[in-house]
């Protein structure tokens, strides 16, 4: 069973980055899609970001479509999402999750079911 951690969270001014790191375990980890999803206080969790395997195919949200980058080492068996040009509206608890069974819909939270704790991102204004 695969494992997830993030990390890299924090507090970053409007305008800043961070990058944040999911940390996969479990023997073939680096073959499982991972995505990353996120939570706002009061909202639904949503997607943000998704990556295939060998990282040749990606997805993005079209909120963060130009802003946030998610690549993936599978030599390190991690999967980072970069966050640039953080918008207050970023604020949220981020997790990364696995698809167990592979499937082509790379942005449905449901195909999802191996998820992280979660990080906590809060952009100042």
């Amino acid at each position: 069973q695969v494992q997830l951690v993030e990390s890299g969270g924090g507090l970053v001014q409007a305008g800043g980055s961070l990058r944040l790191s999911c940390a996969t375990s479990g023997r073939t980890s680096s073959s499982y899609t991972i995505g990353w999803f996120r939570q706002a206080p009061g909202k639904a969790r949503d997607f943000v970001a998704a990556s295939k395997w060998n990282g040749d195919s990606t997805l993005h949200a079209d909120a963060v479509k130009g802003r946030f980058t998610i690549s993936r080492d599978n030599a390190k068996n991690t999967v980072y999402l970069q966050m640039n040009s953080l918008k207050p509206e970023d604020t949220a608890v981020y997790y990364c999750a696995a698809q167990s069974r592979s499937s082509i819909f790379l942005g449905v939270q449901r195909t999802y079911d191996i998820w992280g704790q979660g990080t906590q991102v809060t952009v100042s204004s």
